[in-house]
């Protein structure tokens, strides 16, 4: 392993990062009547009581402005045979929800058919860190299906359902 006493430049901190495995999520809300979203991988579970979530989107972000405004939003944990819909999300298309099969939650924010969890919420707080802002939410409402999520790692899209345990 090899080690750096000075600040990681932008590689390196690329390569550090590919050795985590993640989830891949789609985060959505509405722009008035337009559906929006993004590929998020920056999600992750903050506590259970209350039920809250954290998602970190890039302030450069096309979707961002949307999100900053929204009471509510949707975080779509992809299924595995969504490669489709993360192909479209991670790219900045203008219409990412043409012929995608979705609908609203009860507050109103986009739900993608086929994932294997989705959750509407509602943010909480937006805390601005360097160049993104993380969004602190409460979750409202939660689904979970059979559907085995994807991860992600290395830059490659695994099942997280055939997954083998070490012990």
């Amino acid at each position: 392993m090899s080690a750096s006493s000075t600040k990681p430049d932008l590689d390196l901190m690329k390569q550090v990062n590919r050795q985590f495995v993640s989830g891949v999520t789609v985060v959505t809300a509405m722009d008035g009547e337009k559906p929006r979203g993004l590929a998020v991988n920056a999600f992750s579970s903050v506590s259970l009581e209350p039920p809250t979530v954290m998602v970190a989107v890039q302030r450069t972000s096309s979707t961002h402005e949307c999100l900053y405004r929204a009471q509510h939003l949707a975080i779509n944990i992809l299924s595995t045979d969504q490669l489709d819909v993360v192909g479209v999300f991670a790219t900045k298309t203008e219409d990412k929800f043409a012929g995608l099969d979705w609908e609203p939650g009860p507050f109103g924010s986009p739900l993608i058919q086929r994932s294997a969890a989705r959750m509407e919420v509602e943010i909480r707080e937006r805390l601005q860190a360097s160049t993104h802002t993380l969004f602190f939410c409460r979750v409202m409402h939660a689904e979970v299906s059979d559907r085995h999520a994807m991860v992600y790692s290395a830059g490659k899209f695994f099942d997280g359902g055939a997954l083998t345990p070490l012990a």
